[in-house]
């Protein structure tokens, strides 16, 4: 049902019901409308819970129209929510760099069963190597989730950050955002844990990318957890699913 035809929906049932129209409940947002998406696979629906989707695409301000870039999407969790959100006149540029396809060799062909469908028409899947980043210009959002410090780790060949946080910085329009969420490591460690235990300081993410000219605006802790004590992998079973998680948000000047 569109969005009109949803709200005339329920402003009818108001009405009858005797309730003044004033007191009509808000809309879905576009962000719970995506997590709603029945064409979402029952393995992503599952981690919704932990990964709290709605409160974390809300932080972002991504809204209808938007052209973002999904740099590292694993499976495509957040691509298939991008790609609702967005919207037909929206488009979602999932790029998964050659190291990492190799690294998780099972991820691109998830990705490539739904960008360009019916479903999700507004996805496309580029893999480029890491040293030859070239993102699409103009766009609204770039986004990395739970990967930023594998940039750092020797798989990946242990990319040039400045350059890569420079291309992301070319490729955003003026005022556009830039999302990292990522495993928080304990503070002062900088980036030597990114390899060990797939963390990162989040002070070394923010110093990075705000020396690649970006301004620091925000930071969400919607998936903070501090009982985690930093010291465990991200895989440990203990912890695993429940890592203590920074989401860091940066603006290109206008």
């Amino acid at each position: 049902m569109k969005l009109h035809g949803l709200f005339a929906a329920t402003f009818a049932l108001v009405v009858l019901a005797g309730v003044p129209a004033n007191a009509v409940p808000a809309l879905p947002s576009y962000t719970a409308l995506a997590v709603a998406d029945p064409n979402r696979p029952a393995d992503q629906r599952a981690q919704d819970a932990e990964r709290k989707p709605v409160e974390v695409l809300n932080f972002t301000g991504i809204t209808r129209g938007w052209k973002v870039v999904d740099l590292m999407p694993g499976a495509g969790y957040y691509t298939r929510l991008f790609s609702k959100v967005v919207g037909t006149n929206g488009a979602v540029y999932a790029v998964q760099p050659i190291e990492m396809d190799k690294a998780a060799p099972k991820n691109l062909p998830k990705l490539r069963s739904f960008a360009g469908t019916s479903i999700y028409p507004n996805v496309t899947v580029t893999v480029p190597p890491i040293a030859q980043l070239n993102l699409p210009k103009g766009v609204d959002m770039v986004w990395t989730s739970q990967n930023y410090h594998d940039l750092h780790d020797p798989f990946m060949g242990s990319p040039d950050m400045a350059r890569i946080n420079k291309a992301i910085y070319d490729a955003l329009k003026p005022g556009g955002v830039y999302i990292v969420l990522d495993h928080a490591a304990a503070a002062g460690t900088g980036t030597s844990k990114t390899d060990s235990l797939h963390r990162i300081d989040p002070a070394a993410v923010k110093a990075e990318v705000t020396a690649a000219g970006f301004e620091f605006v925000g930071e969400s802790d919607v998936l903070s957890n501090p009982a985690d004590d930093h010291t465990k992998a991200i895989f440990d079973p203990s912890i695993k699913g429940h890592t203590d998680k920074f989401i860091y948000k940066f603006r290109k000047p206008l």
